[in-house]
């Protein structure tokens, strides 16, 4: 072969794919050129050593990279091209090319940061073509500065002979700038977006330092957004930061929701916490996520940067502008936490910050690089392999292969950590970290990356799917989406919200058979129209049936007993006891206000305003408030979190329960709960209680999957909230595993609710290709 057209798709803009491919044509002595298409790298070539050539871009392409598809086709050499070159970008109407994720600065741009020769010495932006900003920063493909919020920075002499110098690791850099050229940093006072001096950059970010040592909160732009930033060794500062920030569950109170921290390198870390291998490997990844660690005590670090909690919440710097926050600074971590009012999205321009951060920082330390895509930062474990809580920055938009082509669709996600799917070809792209769909901030933070993520896969939905709650304004927006674009019939489909969390599993790892699903968490609307939680299910993409559950309870209030575990408590009491819950536990009941008692009481024998649940997020926040842990919890999952972490993993003996027959299997927690009572009275302190319950939740997770198995199903699918904890998690892995089964678990996208619009997506194709 003397000649070749080869076409590439995958991550290959953006990435240094075309220089990659220009030096290699030049290495083996080829013709031709390269050029990015609306589909991804094009390449003609002609000479004696083509095959050597595919071979290596096979096989050594950039690390940023992602090959997808390589396609070759065999051309005559007509002796055309003479030497090679890289041709102006080609759009093509109604293609699409896949988006790299914002990556962390490189160890080469770092070096160079701090290089008193180098030209960009101490600049905050220093980027090149393997680092710095891509899903955040793309208005449109092809990805070519023109299309980037890079746009309004006309490139200086020195800076443009980089960037069209196919052999410089800057070559088409669409970020790419310097001091006298690219984007700036400055210092404002609150409430105002002017520079409140004549210092720019480093000069500002000394000022910074030194602000942030005195004791001020600073709301800092960042990447795909602001951060909220202070000393997290001073005391007073992280406290009138979380006053100021945190809205309680509980009217007038505050939150306890722990706030990220971020530290100069791995060493400062290891001061106030535990650092494994496989940990320290995730915080130095390119995605650069928050990675929870336990922590190491005592420290230096405020109480208030996550109390009652067992970890710390840990990322690195991923940007230029972080490492000069911390270099000579003495810093061991900064409190880093997301720049938004609570339960809104992360602010992202100057102006919104002005406004909506006053009230919360004293300074803001700003720059004139716009935001087009905000983007929080994602959140991870690693003590297991690594799994995804909160998937954004670093990862999205990077796709998940369904492993066929299908019609484009939109999975529309859950109400809470919602994030959306649209599909492309094979490929499910799914959002960044929407939020709770709760307000109209959040929904319309929702609509602008729908039609971010649709105008850069050029995706346009005829298939719409999502979660069967009817309330949820996800399932509202999706009628209405539907509604707009003449999608109708058996193109809308409604999937339950335990199967999706299953099929996300399945998605993830491509098993299309039969599977056990295990789907454990907080609340999901049933085909019973209950709420269901607790779901042990035989599965495959298209369908489901239910096959064992927890006995239902009475949730008195709804949402409110949410935030108020004693209500839940007080209901399995009743469900165990009957009349006799008040004087079955006395420091429980004393505890309460005995009109409020009273009250939930009578709810819970009548059924006012009580529904139905087999939520076994609701179990842990009963036992949480019976052991006297939490009766009242001021974020999402608060007393679940706080039995995990202090539950005394000695603690072996395993409380009773029963497995009723019928269809479906009911779990009887009645025994359980009894004993449990029993082991307090008889003076068992909450670590043993919590040591227990997690082991006889694994144990009951066997002995349903046991029975559910007599169909010889080997496949078992852990998903849902619940499945966050590790330590239930773990013990549920090991007797399952000890048995014979194979476990499979969300990774790439989160267990919660976050990972709800993958299972839809793969659900709702499965739906319509069988005809449903």
């Amino acid at each position: 072969m003397n000649g070749a057209k080869i076409h590439i798709t995958g991550i290959v803009q953006g990435v240094g794919f075309r220089p990659f491919v220009y030096n290699l044509a030049r290495k083996f002595g080829l013709n031709g050129y390269c050029l990015n298409d609306s589909e991804g790298v094009m390449i003609e070539v002609s000479g004696s050593r083509i095959d050597t050539f595919i071979e290596e871009l096979k096989n050594n392409a950039p690390p940023l990279s992602r090959i997808e598809t390589l396609t070759i086709e065999e051309v005559k050499d007509n002796g055309s091209y003479t030497g090679f070159t890289i041709k102006e970008s080609v759009p093509i109407e109604g293609k699409f090319v896949l988006v790299s994720p914002d990556i962390s600065i490189c160890g080469d741009c770092l070096k160079e940061l701090f290089d008193p020769s180098d030209r960009r010495r101490l600049y905050p932006f220093i980027n090149c073509t393997n680092c710095g900003p891509r899903y955040s920063i793309v208005k449109d493909i092809p990805y070519d500065r023109p299309r980037t919020t890079m746009a309004p920075f006309t490139l200086c002499p020195e800076c443009d002979k980089e960037y069209n110098d196919p052999a410089n690791r800057r070559f088409h850099a669409q970020p790419d700038a310097c001091a006298k050229c690219g984007p700036r940093v400055w210092l404002a006072e609150k409430g105002d977006v002017r520079p409140s001096g004549p210092e720019v950059n480093f000069e500002a970010v000394k000022k910074a330092q030194a602000l942030l040592k005195g004791g001020a909160v600073l709301a800092i732009k960042g990447l795909g957004g602001f951060h909220l930033a202070c000393d997290a060794e001073n005391i007073d500062a992280v406290k009138r930061l979380r006053s100021n920030k945190r809205r309680s569950y509980q009217k007038g109170g505050r939150s306890n929701k722990p706030f990220a921290l971020m530290s100069p390198d791995i060493g400062a870390i290891r001061v106030f916490a535990h650092v494994s291998g496989p940990e320290e490997d995730a915080l130095k990844d390119r995605t650069r996520p928050i990675v929870l660690l336990k922590k190491r005590l005592p420290n230096g670090i405020s109480a208030e940067v996550a109390p009652n909690n067992g970890y710390y919440g840990v990322m690195l710097p991923y940007t230029p502008l972080h490492y000069l926050l911390f270099h000579g600074s003495g810093f061991t971590a900064l409190v880093m936490t997301s720049g938004n009012l609570s339960e809104e999205p992360i602010v992202t321009s100057n102006d919104e910050a002005a406004s909506k951060l006053s009230p919360l920082a004293d300074f803001f330390l700003l720059h004139d690089r716009d935001i087009y895509m905000r983007v929080d930062d994602s959140i991870l474990r690693a003590e297991d392999g690594r799994r995804v809580i909160r998937r954004a920055r670093g990862f999205t938009p990077s796709p998940i292969d369904l492993g066929e082509e299908m019609e484009e669709m939109l999975a529309c996600g859950a109400e809470l950590k919602n994030t959306f799917c649209i599909t492309k070809g094979a490929h499910a792209i799914l959002s960044q970290h929407i939020g709770d769909l709760e307000n109209h901030e959040a929904l319309e933070f929702y609509k602008e990356s729908l039609r971010n993520l649709k105008n850069t896969f050029k995706a346009a939905p005829v298939i719409i799917a999502h979660d069967m709650h009817p309330d949820y304004l996800s399932t509202k927006f999706a009628l209405e989406y539907a509604a707009e674009n003449n999608i109708t019939g058996n193109r809308i489909i409604p999937v339950q919200h335990h199967h999706a969390h299953v099929v996300s599993v399945m998605a993830e790892h491509g098993l299309n058979g039969e599977v056990i699903g295990v789907a454990f968490d907080g609340t999901g609307y049933g085909t019973d129209g209950n709420i269901w939680g607790s779901e042990f299910m035989v599965a495959d993409r298209r369908s489901f049936k239910r096959a064992a559950h927890l006995s239902y309870i009475r949730l008195p209030g709804g949402d409110a007993a949410i935030k108020e575990p004693w209500r839940t408590a007080l209901s399995y009491l009743h469900h165990t006891f009957g009349d006799d819950a008040p004087g079955a536990f006395d420091p429980f009941y004393k505890r309460l206000a005995p009109k409020d008692a009273d009250i939930i009481l009578k709810m819970i024998r009548t059924g006012f305003n009580s529904p139905l649940t087999s939520g076994m997020g609701r179990v842990f926040d009963a036992v949480a408030s019976l052991t006297g842990l939490r009766d009242h919890i001021t974020f999402e999952a608060e007393a679940a979190i706080e039995l995990e972490h202090i539950a005394d993993e000695d603690a072996k003996e395993v409380y009773p329960f029963e497995i009723i027959d019928g269809a479906p299997l009911r779990i009887d927690s009645r025994p359980m709960v009894k004993t449990i009572i029993e082991d307090l009275k008889n003076g068992a302190q909450a670590p043993r209680v919590s040591g227990r319950f997690h082991r006889t939740l694994a144990e009951m997770i066997l002995a349903v999957v046991i029975k559910i198995s007599n169909t010889g199903i080997k496949d078992v699918v852990l998903s849902g909230g619940v499945f966050q904890n590790a330590l239930l998690l773990k013990l549920t892995k090991g007797l399952l595993e000890g048995r014979g089964f194979i476990v499979w678990t969300n990774g790439a996208v989160p267990a919660n609710d976050g990972g709800i619009s993958l299972g839809q997506a793969a659900i709702a194709w499965e739906r319509v290709k069988g005809g449903r």
